[in-house]
């Protein structure tokens, strides 16, 4: 695609939790940011309120790179009234007030998971104009940011400015592979401590389908139901988008020549 342009974002923080399919007492975690969870961001730096138009930012292509993949992290809590009396329900009674449960129910459970200490390169191309907009956006938000839920606040500014007015040139899976690896200091001091940083390094990325080129790499098309129609509380509803699984190489920076991964060879130790 001649003339493209990307903005790309580092979503990093100490919690993440991007759910597509979860909903009342168990919230879950997709394992890397969904396209809903990554528009909804970009709408909030925009200033859009929820029953404000989506639909340019729907047609956005999207992709997301696993920098740092983090760990699962499950919140597990208790819900009772102090008073010992049986908990709320969704019902109401003629006078619009909520009724107790029935049979009675005194402890309500709910499990909440998140993605912790992870790092991720999410990706958007489209109008030019319109990405611009959004890049100064992200300098200067007017709603908060979050990483999934409201909890979950940024650890850094998120734009990754290219070198065109904040954006990068160039297709989504051209750009996918431009971007340095962003993972945590902390992540790479680990690595290095147990002997496994290497001069290169191997990452997953997922991206809309239509932004690869005809015969382009990666797996078979898989299915993702993250592609919002609006955020207005009382008109929610996803439909699907087709996507598809690669990987990147990306160089680390760091040369470790007398530790780098040899190709493996099952006959080796016979002296075959």
């Amino acid at each position: 695609m001649s003339g493209a342009s990307c903005l790309v974002l580092r979503l990093v923080g100490p919690l993440q939790s991007w759910g597509t399919s979860s909903q009342f007492n168990r919230r879950e975690t997709d394992n890397a940011p969904s396209k809903s969870g990554v528009i909804g961001l970009l709408a909030a730096a925009d200033g859009r309120r929820r029953n404000d138009p989506i639909a340019d930012l729907v047609g956005l292509h999207f992709g997301v790179r696993v920098d740092q993949p983090g760990s699962l992290l499950r919140d597990y809590h208790t819900v009772s009234d102090v008073r010992g009396r049986p908990l709320l329900s969704a019902a109401v009674d003629s006078k619009g007030r909520q009724k107790r449960t029935s049979p009675p129910k005194y402890t309500g459970v709910t499990q909440r998971f998140y993605l912790q200490d992870a790092s991720f390169v999410a990706i958007v191309e489209g109008d030019r104009e319109l990405l611009s907009g959004l890049a100064e956006a992200l300098v200067a938000p007017t709603f908060p940011l979050a990483l999934g839920r409201r909890s979950c606040a940024p650890a850094a500014p998120p734009l990754v400015a290219g070198a065109s007015g904040g954006l990068w040139e160039g297709p989504l899976h051209e750009v996918l592979r431009q971007v340095p690896w962003q993972a945590t200091s902390g992540h790479i001091d680990r690595l290095r401590r147990a002997k496994q940083l290497r001069s290169t390094v191997r990452l997953a990325a997922t991206l809309d389908a239509e932004a690869l080129p005809e015969g382009g790499d990666g797996s078979a098309d898989d299915v993702r139901a993250d592609l919002p129609s609006s955020f207005d509380p009382l008109k929610r509803s996803f439909g699907v988008r087709t996507v598809r699984h690669t990987w990147v190489d990306l160089p680390t920076g760091v040369a470790h020549p007398d530790i780098e991964r040899r190709a493996h060879d099952p006959f080796e130790i016979l002296g075959w």
